[in-house]
């Protein structure tokens, strides 16, 4: 029986490498926590808000109720492995929520990947009561982004240094002919 081969310098080179990374990993995230910990400010910014009326509540137990949050995320609440409905309010109206649940490929138009007829998963959605669909859609409405947030649908307000210079370098010279920027559109 052979003896073990040790192994040769260039193995003991990448072990090492690898070695020094997992310690840098470890040590980040020790630091990391340490002063999110010890912080009085949240670490990132929130920019989604809520001030939910009285059908926006009881929308909201229903979307706990009715398995919603096994897919999406909702008030800092569920899984990320549906879309995170943090800020939808400010991107889809309370009429198109509700068109959306009752008949979810037609207001889309599209096809859906979980929402629509079986043997989707999410099909039991339109199959609720309506009362139930605009209490839901109440409470989905009533998610708010800040502008300039992810979840927005505007760019923040004045001007980014950032978005003028990827125009600048990426844009076609006649851009402006064809289209108006965004953030001199008026917010509602």
């Amino acid at each position: 029986m052979a003896g073990k081969q040790g192994l040769k310098q260039g193995e003991k080179v990448l072990f090492a490498i690898f070695a020094a990374f997992v310690v840098f990993a470890v040590i980040g995230y020790i630091a990391m926590e340490t002063i999110r910990m010890r912080s009085d400010k949240p670490l990132y910014a929130v920019t989604t808000h809520y001030d939910f009326s009285t059908l926006g509540k009881k929308g909201s137990k229903i979307f706990r109720e009715a398995r919603c949050t096994s897919c999406h995320r909702a008030v800092r609440n569920g899984t990320n492995m549906g879309l995170s409905l943090d800020g939808v309010g400010s991107k889809r109206t309370q009429e198109w929520l509700l068109n959306f649940m009752r008949d979810p490929e037609a207001t889309f138009g599209s096809a859906t990947l979980d929402h629509g007829p079986l043997p989707k998963e999410a099909s039991y959605v339109a199959e609720m009561p309506v009362d139930q669909l605009q209490a839901i859609a109440a409470f989905l409405s009533e998610l708010r982004a800040d502008r300039g947030s992810p979840a927005a649908e505007q760019p923040p307000e004045g001007r980014s240094d950032f978005i003028d210079n990827m125009l600048k370098w990426l844009a076609p010279e006649n851009w402006k002919d064809k289209y108006q920027d965004v953030r001199e559109i008026p917010t509602k």
